[in-house]
């Protein structure tokens, strides 16, 4: 146990590279007085389902309130990542308010990730697998990233300026995320898991969560692997810590803010992704601002962050 820490602790402090002065801290809380809008998919999945957003929070709550192990869990994947288990905790409550119902024990997501295993899966488009789709020229520009995060998000880059909604090759390319197009052979928009993760999201922070977690790094070409990962618990949450920490050193690094203590933040990149041009354009808004002699704009919760904060008193009270 002692050497799993000391690893995780040498890792954060590779993974993090800190400017030489101190990053602005975003406090604790909402900055809005109230809730941003609620998406209409969010309103109508969980209409659907003759729930309410109160009695998801309330189910998750109760998940994590009755289950001491799980909280064991999220405090030691915290602690490896250097993060606080309220980063992790915060996205757990989003996703399954907002996205999908908690099952109402852990043992569940266990059953689940085995259930994968017995699967035929494949990450591919129209009968082009994943693993022959990135072999494509136009990808070229990635073959010198050294890790999984860069790898895999320069690969999405391409995909959304050569591919995305275009004919290439006399071929035609639908105007969706890449995550959509290759990565959900059930349906397009379909997370899972305790996190929600998708599977793009756990090839990019596979390096990552290898070093720190020990964990084997995951292979597009083995979907089923990517599924299972994704849906054990004991697996997954590492990677929950590593999207987070991925977004604290976003902007920490190019938008000089310190998000480390408002779990709204991080949940809300947890949310809606690409943490890194999010913070360049924070960074270039409050350069535009300064040169205006506007004040600066701290960093914003959306709907769901907000409810993270909202209901932070008593998710601290659980850890």
């Amino acid at each position: 146990m002692k050497r799993t820490i000391l690893a995780g602790l040498l890792v954060a402090l590779t993974i993090s590279q800190v400017p030489a002065h101190a990053a602005s801290i975003v406090p604790p809380g909402n900055r809005n007085v109230e809730q941003p809008a609620i998406p209409g998919a969010s309103i109508k999945r969980t209409k659907a389902s003759n729930g309410t957003f109160e009695g998801k929070y309330r189910k998750v709550y109760n998940l994590l309130a009755s289950d001491a192990k799980l909280r064991s869990k999220i405090r030691q994947v915290a602690g490896a990542y250097g993060i606080s288990p309220m980063h992790i905790v915060g996205a757990i409550v989003g996703e399954h308010t907002y996205n999908v119902d908690a099952y109402d024990r852990l043992q569940t997501y266990y059953v689940k990730a085995i259930a994968y295993l017995g699967n035929r899966l494949e990450f591919a488009y129209q009968g082009e697998d994943i693993s022959d789709f990135i072999k494509r020229p136009q990808f070229s520009v990635c073959s010198g990233k050294s890790d999984s995060y860069s790898l895999w998000t320069c690969r999405e880059q391409v995909w959304n300026s050569t591919f995305r909604g275009k004919t290439v090759d006399g071929r035609p390319y639908p105007n969706n995320r890449f995550s959509a197009v290759f990565f959900q052979p059930f349906y397009a928009g379909q997370t899972f898991g305790l996190g929600q993760l998708n599977p793009l999201t756990a090839l990019q922070m596979s390096d990552l969560v290898s070093r720190v977690s020990g964990l084997p790094r995951l292979d597009p070409s083995d979907p089923n692997e990517v599924y299972e990962t994704i849906m054990d618990p004991d697996k997954s949450i590492p990677y929950v810590a590593a999207t987070l920490k991925k977004s604290i050193d976003a902007y920490r690094n190019i938008a000089d803010f310190d998000i480390s203590q408002n779990p709204g933040v991080t949940a809300t990149l947890y949310n809606i992704g690409n943490p890194e041009a999010r913070a360049a354009a924070l960074r270039d808004e409050n350069e535009r601002r300064k040169a205006a002699g506007e004040p600066e704009k701290l960093p914003e919760e959306n709907y769901y962050g907000w409810l993270v904060n909202e209901k932070m008193p008593e998710l601290n009270k659980l850890f």
